[in-house]
């Protein structure tokens, strides 16, 4: 039952949003009674505070396999995009937005779970990148990997790029192609321009 729990929650917290959803409405859709949802879960924030880690643990698990593939690492970044906005249904209820909002202390534990799993990968893409003439060789692996992280999370800030101007797929793809236009080589802008062809 905690298994359906967390699975339904996680499809209706990401369809309406964390704040929208209520205890009631997720015993409704399971066909139990709330005091059942909460022999599970002794709150609404204990409730969101696993399903967070789970979409985080499953985001991590999808990015490393299509990292382990060893694919291009410009055609890598946007694989992980596309895995990542489609799980996230686009994020079309602003999910982190509202994480940080109504229930920041959760917000601020997945940021730091969100960096440390996420450096690794970006490090590695950044030193394949290099490799391969991709990327431009003088380029900080230290730096570029944190802004990279920097960018991903500010574009999800509703304040800054509310959707009413930007859906959240657009945002990624300028920003991708932000992030790549500035550390790509000639080679590397080459590959892009390619790329962007097929996604737009």
């Amino acid at each position: 039952m905690r298994t359906k729990i967390i699975e339904k929650s996680r499809e209706l917290f990401l369809t309406y949003g964390f704040k929208s959803v209520t205890m009631d409405e997720i015993a409704t859709s399971l066909g139990i009674s709330k005091k059942t949802l909460y022999v599970h879960f002794k709150n609404k924030t204990a409730l969101v505070k696993e399903i967070t880690l789970t979409i985080i643990e499953y985001i991590t698990n999808g990015i490393n396999q299509i990292c382990v593939k060893e694919e291009n690492p410009i055609k890598e970044i946007f694989e992980i995009k596309s895995f990542v906005m489609e799980y996230l249904k686009n994020e079309k209820s602003a999910p982190q937005y509202q994480l940080q909002k109504y229930y920041p202390s959760i917000y601020a534990t997945l940021k730091k779970k969100q960096f440390e799993l996420m450096e690794d990968c970006v490090k590695e893409n950044l030193r394949k990148g290099i490799r391969l003439s991709l990327y431009r060789k003088n380029i900080s692996i230290e730096f570029a990997s944190r802004i990279y992280f920097h960018g991903v999370v500010g574009v999800k800030d509703r304040d800054l790029f509310p959707l009413n101007h930007f859906s959240s797929t657009e945002l990624m793809s300028y920003y991708l192609e932000y992030h790549l236009r500035g550390i790509c080589s000639n080679k590397g802008i080459e590959f892009l321009e390619n790329q962007l062809k097929q996604h737009y």
